[in-house]
Parts: structure tokens; C-alpha cells; sequence
């Protein structure tokens, strides 16, 4: 089976269910500044798990893309990626488990679609504890299927719940095993056997956990289920190996032919290689391009892992373009590429990084013996890696201390926890919390979109925010620093707009016609066919898609306040840039 076939058998068999198809949201998560990535497909869905009306229903599939950054350093087994695509489909307080569970069974077993005999399959069910019951529920709805109870295993909350971060959305699943061994499945389910490969999960969300970790009862219940398409396209093809699908065999192919060196014997280097260019290119054409912050850079460690990988099977030339080209051709049809945008990115970080990379071993050639200091300062200032430097300074014939192993560690794991608590601190807030400060931040962002394409140009765009209670931060299309004067002018148009108590208006319609009325998109073709509209308007609101008697209108998700007068005053308090080609406004409202 293809990676194509799947895909699609997927969608056609829940839009047979009456499932309408929405499309995959950006890598980048609108209005949840909490993560860097959409790491899972319940993230764009979190305002309608939470009781919001999506706009198109309460049954939904689709295919999303995702990228998870806790297990960059396990890139290079047979399973672990960092970039993948999640099959999913939901009932936002529509069906619950009986309906979900026998969807699942039909779509597994049935003759026209995945056909897996019973034989292959094992199942888990949550088995309770003092937050919720146990999940008596699925255990027998399986049994109704035909599924022997020795293949049901009852398993607790570390296996069988389910919850994307510390708080929100979350409850009970029940998991789905196929068997990949070499001999028949055991009569018997062990979910410790490592033959038995998780494909798919129906997670039950009838609970929210909230801040001090009390578990209340949603106002609806909603089901959220995930399927690897990487994963399952494996197990279904026979193979040990997700990189020997048509999602990775092209790459691995294009690797050999460049290096000179076989899969076989490089498997490591290869898969990190195909990986983490694969990932980067997806990142990058959903607008991340590399930096030293934030999102930019995991694109940018990606990227130079990449290389260093290569450089040791000794690729010596340019060849991150040669790789994003087969991912363009292996995805096309599924997604849309900017692929000149893409390249040039990809090509710039690894002219800059291969000069970088050649001078710190250089560096590393100019001492007598390595230590784990010595060996944390070349990664911190060149981006090489432990096991590189190990390699490089004994092919030098250099010294490497006993202790610089761990002491190396030691210093890393010092550097990641401070990392992790900056990181807490820079996300924390933002339009995750949909409060009184934070909604009237987000709607001046709207009017200070506007201002700045009066004063500098209609070309300008959003390349991004984050917004906490406390301030504002804007990013936005514009090459150069700008005036005084032309700051100055950006806040002025936007005070004045509040002092006017603009009408601030929403309306759902068609993507179609937003853009025919001058809505603005932050995310272009990544919207759903029916989207929200807020306009900020004199006008009533009577025929205001009609009117071009607007201060701004925008294609968006967030909260807005009703009336702009009530933001108050806002004060532009710093400006500058934030990467090539994108400038950063950071602003209050007093």
C-alpha cells in the first residue's frame, strides 16, 4: 500500500461516515504560543474540543502535519521521526465511544478497506484509578466485536490516557496493537512485547485538567483519534523500517547517489539525513526559517545535524536543495509547496553553517587533548556534536580526557533545563489564555496590522505574534529598520482608531468570498472552505462583507473585544528585527 492509498482510503472511508474534511493546520500553531510546533492534530481543535462551534460541524477528518522536538536525538532508529502526519477523525460532542470503536473496527478489518485479520490485532482499555473509572465501556464493546478477551489488556493512565500537555482537553484511550513478529501472534497480549506496534488510538475527552490538576468534566464529549500514517504504512507493508516506505525509500535512494555509500551501511546517518531534511522543508515552507530563537531554532539544529551527518559519509558539496526536491515530489498532491522560498532558505543556512562547520574543526585540530568543556564550547559555538568531536580528535590523534563524556553530559543537561525554563517563561500566556488583557492586545493587533500598511506599504504582512496579558509582540514582513517618524505614525493611526470605537464585527463565509471581500490570511491555502471574518468597521453590521468601509478585515480564530474603545491607549515600545526580511514590533496598551 502507498503512503497516497492510505491517505485516501482513510478520508473516503469517514467521509462515507459523514465526516466533513477539513485541512491540515500549519506546523506553526495559530493562537497557542504555548508550543513551538503543532505537535499533535488536537491542537488546532482545542477551542471546539472546549465547546466553540466549528464551522464545519461536529464531525470531522482529516490529515495533519506535525512536528514533536523531544525526540530529535532518537532520530536515526527505525521508528522515531520529527516530522510526521496524523490520520484523524472527531466527533466534537456528537458520538462518543460505541460509534468511534466500531468506525475504527470497520475501517481496520473490512474488505475494502485495511482488511487486517483479527489475528494481527490487539487492543487496551484504561483500567482506572482515583480521576476516573475504568473503561468498562470499550472493554466490552470490543468483546462485541469478536476480539478475544485475552487480547484486551487494562492498562493505567500513563498508557492508556491521554492529554497533550500539562492542562486542557483530555481522557481515557483505548489503543490499537499490530502484531509485526516474524511468527504468529501470541494467543495472549502483552503490550511490553515490542512486536506489538501502536497504530492507532481513540482517545475518549470528557475531562479537562485544569492548573492545580483536577480532572472536571467537559461540557460535551468528544473523540479524538490519531493514526502514524509513517508507522502504520510500515507495519502494513511488512517492513521493520518506516524509512523503506515510499515516504523515505526516494530520499534514501537520492542519499546513496550522492554520497557513493549504501544504506545498509550508513543506516544511522541516512535516516537522520532524510529525516531532518524532510522536517526542516515542511517547517520552512509553513514559514520557519532558521534562526538562533524559538521555532527557528529547532529548523536551524535540524538542518546542521543534517550536514554534520553528511559530512561523515562524505558529502562535501551543497545537497540540502537535492533532498527537499524528492520531498516535494513524494508529497505532491498532498500538500502545497513554496518551493522556491523553501530552497532558497534551506540553501542559505547550509552555505552559512559548512563555513562555520570548517572552522571549528579547524579549532578542534589546534588542541593537544579535549575535555568535556573543551567539547560543550565547540557545540555551543559550532554546532558539532559529541560523538563528532570524539570521532574527529581521534582521527587527529588528540587526547580526550576519561571524564569528557560525562562532564560534556553534565554540562548539557545544564544547558537543556535552562532552556526548557526560558522557554516556559517566553511561552507562558499568550492567546492559550483567552482573558479581558490578552483578547484586547490581540484585536490592536489587528488595527496595528493596518497602520503599518498605510504608513509603510500594502505589501506588508503578518509573519507572526505572541501576546500575553502583559504586551504584544507583532512580526511582519518589511526589510528595514523603521524611522522614528514612521513609528511614530503606525501608532498614531492606531489610537486614533481606537478613540473612533470602531464596530469590530464577525462573520463566517466561504474562503472564496473573504478573500473577495478583502479579508487578509495569515495562513493562505491552509484554511478550512468556511472561515470566520472579523472586520473593523464603522459600518453596521448589516451587509459588512459587502462594504469596503473598513479599517481592517481579517481572516482569524482568536478573540476580539466588540467595540475598539474599550482598548484604550496603545504604545509602541520597541522595534527591530526579528529575522531576514522580518521586523518585530513590541507594544502595551496603557
Amino acid at each position: 500500500m502507498t503512503s497516497h492509498e492510505l491517505r485516501q482510503k482513510f478520508l473516503n472511508f469517514f467521509e462515507s461516515k459523514d465526516h466533513q474534511l477539513i485541512p491540515s493546520s500549519s506546523l506553526v500553531p495559530e493562537n497557542n504560543p504555548s508550543v513551538l510546533f503543532t505537535t499533535a492534530g488536537m491542537f488546532p481543535l482545542i477551542p471546539y474540543l472546549l465547546g466553540d462551534k466549528h464551522p464545519q460541524g461536529t464531525k470531522l477528518v482529516d490529515v495533519q502535519k506535525c512536528i514533536r522536538t523531544d525526540d530529535i536525538d532518537e532520530v536515526g532508529d527505525a521508528v522515531h521521526h520529527t516530522f510526521f502526519e496524523m490520520l484523524g477523525n472527531w466527533s466534537l460532542g456528537e458520538y462518543f465511544k460505541e460509534e468511534s470503536i466500531r468506525q475504527s473496527f470497520e475501517f481496520l478489518t473490512g474488505e475494502k478497506y485495511l482488511n487486517i485479520s483479527l489475528d494481527k490485532l490487539a487492543f487496551s482499555v484504561f483500567t482506572g484509578d482515583a480521576d476516573a473509572p475504568y473503561d468498562k465501556e470499550s472493554y466490552d464493546l470490543w468483546l462485541s466485536l469478536g476480539i478475544d478477551e485475552k487480547r484486551i489488556a487494562k492498562l493505567p493512565k500513563e498508557d492508556n490516557w491521554w492529554i497533550a500537555g500539562e492542562t486542557g482537553p483530555c481522557g481515557p484511550d483505548t489503543e490499537i496493537f499490530y502484531w509485526t513478529g516474524d511468527t504468529d501472534a501470541p494467543e495472549n497480549f502483552d503490550a511490553e512485547d515490542k512486536r506489538w506496534v501502536e497504530i492507532w488510538n481513540n482517545v475518549f475527552m470528557e475531562y479537562n485538567r485544569t492548573a492545580d490538576g483536577k480532572y472536571e468534566k467537559l461540557a460535551q464529549q468528544n473523540v479524538d483519534t490519531g493514526m502514524g500514517l509513517e508507522r502504520t504504512l510500515a507495519v502494513l507493508n511488512g517492513f521493520d523500517d518506516n524509512y523503506k516506505t515510499d515516504l523515505f525509500a526516494p530520499i534514501i535512494s537520492e542519499i546513496e547517489e550522492i554520497s557513493g555509500k549504501k544504506y545498509a551501511d550508513f543506516t544511522k546517518e541516512f535516516r537522520i539525513i532524510a529525516d531532518h531534511i524532510r522536517a526542516a522543508t515542511f517547517a520552512i515552507n509553513d514559514g520557519v526559517t532558521p534562526s538562533n530563537k524559538g521555532a527557528g531554532y529547532i529548523v536551524r539544529r535540524l538542518i546542521r545535524r543534517a550536514i554534520v551527518k553528511a559530512n561523515q559519509i562524505g558529502i562535501a558539496d551543497n545537497f540540502t536543495n537535492i533532498i527537499a526536491q524528492k520531498v516535494f515530489e513524494i508529497y505532491d498532491g498532498a500538500y502545497e509547496f513554496k518551493v522556491d522560498e523553501t530552497l532558497v532558505e534551506l540553501e542559505k543556512e547550509e552555505n552559512k553553517f559548512r563555513k562555520t562547520l570548517a572552522q571549528g574543526l579547524k579549532i578542534l585540530a589546534s588542541h593537544k587533548q579535549i575535555d568535556g568543556k573543551i567539547a560543550f564550547d565547540m557545540y555551543q559555538s559550532y554546532g558539532l556534536p559529541i560523538e563528532i568531536i570524539l570521532e574527529e580528535a581521534k582521527n587527529l590523534n588528540i587526547a580526550v580526557a576519561d571524564s569528557t563524556h560525562d562532564e560534556y553530559q553534565n554540562l548539557l543537561k545544564a544547558h537543556q533545563e535552562l532552556s526548557r525554563t526560558a522557554s516556559a517563561g517566553m511561552f507562558k500566556g499568550g492567546l492559550a489564555d483567552t482573558g479581558e488583557e490578552t483578547t484586547k492586545l490581540h484585536t490592536a493587533a489587528h488595527l496595528l496590522l493596518a497602520a503599518l500598511r498605510k504608513v509603510l506599504s500594502e505589501k506588508v504582512e503578518q509573519k507572526g505574534s505572541n501576546i500575553t496579558p502583559e504586551r504584544l509582540r507583532f512580526d511582519f514582513s518589511w526589510g528595514e529598520k523603521m524611522t522614528d517618524e514612521q513609528i511614530k505614525e503606525a501608532e498614531d493611526l492606531v489610537n486614533e482608531n481606537i478613540q473612533k470605537d470602531l464596530l469590530v464585527s464577525m462573520e463566517e463565509m466561504k474562503l472564496e468570498d473573504a478573500y473577495a471581500c478583502g479579508a487578509m490570511g495569515v495562513f493562505g491555502s491552509k484554511y478550512a472552505d468556511l472561515v470566520k471574518v472579523y472586520t473593523i468597521s464603522p459600518s453596521t453590521p448589516d451587509g459588512r462583507s459587502g462594504s469596503r468601509d473598513f479599517v481592517s478585515r481579517e481572516i482569524c480564530g482568536g478573540p476580539h473585544v466588540s467595540n475598539t474603545g474599550v482598548l484604550g491607549h496603545l504604545k509602541i515600545i520597541k522595534e527591530e528585527s526579528s529575522s531576514a526580511g522580518v521586523r518585530r514590533i513590541k507594544a502595551i496598551l496603557e
